[in-house]
């Protein structure tokens, strides 16, 4: 009976005994989530608040959302105002002291790095522009490079137990990566140089690696959408100044590129932009792979 009774405390004994939980990140975008299950592996379970087939900048500050907020370690987020409709609002609501501005819980990726297009006066005239510059730098994989050693720091700081594990895993990810930008750039060596129409000023990063030149975008106005009389001049330009391609994003409108494409006879390409926009772009390397191999399959046609 004795011996019943110890076994049984033992039991609740173990069942009592506090596990060490899993960080929870809770990510704005898919390439931060990917990037935080990348560097985290086992030590941390990721949550990504928007997809490839959203528009990051037309979120809504849901109940759920605000759930994941609360019972987070970890926010990682571009920033840079990239979702200033709705995280700010989130960080309200889910009252979590951990992750508010300031804390080491807060990591907005683009505040990690040098932005492009900083401008030195904003006004509603100029349409949907970021006082603080570009925040689109997931696709300068440098960028990304630089990103990814500033969030390991991080986790290191949060989770300090583990801070060699979150080491060893960048170190794993920066010599695969520098393996692969290696490889991206020789691949792009016939991109180098073209002339670009695009959709929204969102490939900014990717063109200025890529050395390609933007020389009209479909929308008027940055986050305005597409009318006819500006399609119109636009159709008038490419006879004057053709373009090698249309680039839009997973989760933008077709019909305004593939307008243009038909009256212009240039290509219109859709790219996944971000992790899950593509079948084939299911984490970063396959992000920069897929949009890569269309961009060059759209010029060899």
């Amino acid at each position: 009976m004795q011996n019943l009774k110890w076994l049984i405390g033992a039991c609740i004994f173990c069942i009592a005994l506090p596990s060490q939980a899993a960080l929870q990140i809770f990510a704005c975008e898919p390439e931060w989530a990917s990037l935080s299950e990348t560097l985290g592996g086992d030590k941390v379970k990721v949550y990504s608040a928007t997809t490839a087939k959203q528009d990051v900048h037309r979120i809504q500050a849901r109940p759920s959302l605000i759930a994941k907020m609360r019972r987070a370690d970890l926010v990682v987020c571009t920033g840079a105002e990239l979702e200033t409709g709705w995280l700010p609002l989130l960080l309200q609501r889910a009252s979590n002291r951990k992750v508010q501005p300031g804390q080491p819980g807060y990591f907005m990726a683009a505040e990690q790095v040098e932005r492009l297009d900083i401008p030195h006066v904003v006004d509603r005239s100029m349409g949907d522009v970021h006082a603080g510059g570009n925040p689109h730098v997931h696709l300068d994989p440098h960028r990304v490079a630089e990103i990814a050693r500033h969030l390991a720091e991080r986790l290191a700081q949060i989770d300090s137990a583990n801070a060699g594990f979150y080491q060893s895993r960048l170190a794993d990810f920066e010599q695969h990566w520098q393996a692969a930008i290696e490889s991206w750039q020789q691949k792009s060596e016939a991109l180098k140089g073209l002339p670009v129409v695009v959709h929204h000023k969102d490939w900014r990063y990717l063109l200025d690696w890529l050395g390609m030149k933007e020389i009209a975008t479909l929308e008027p106005k940055p986050g305005l959408p597409p009318n006819a009389s500006h399609l119109a001049r636009l159709k008038k330009q490419m006879e004057e100044q053709r373009a090698a391609m249309i680039l839009r994003s997973a989760y933008q409108d077709n019909r305004p590129s593939e307008w243009l494409a038909d009256k212009a006879d240039i290509p219109a390409v859709e790219l996944p932009y971000t992790v899950g926009g593509s079948d084939a772009a299911n984490d970063l390397f396959g992000l920069f792979d897929d949009t890569l191999a269309r961009m060059l399959k759209a010029i060899k046609q």
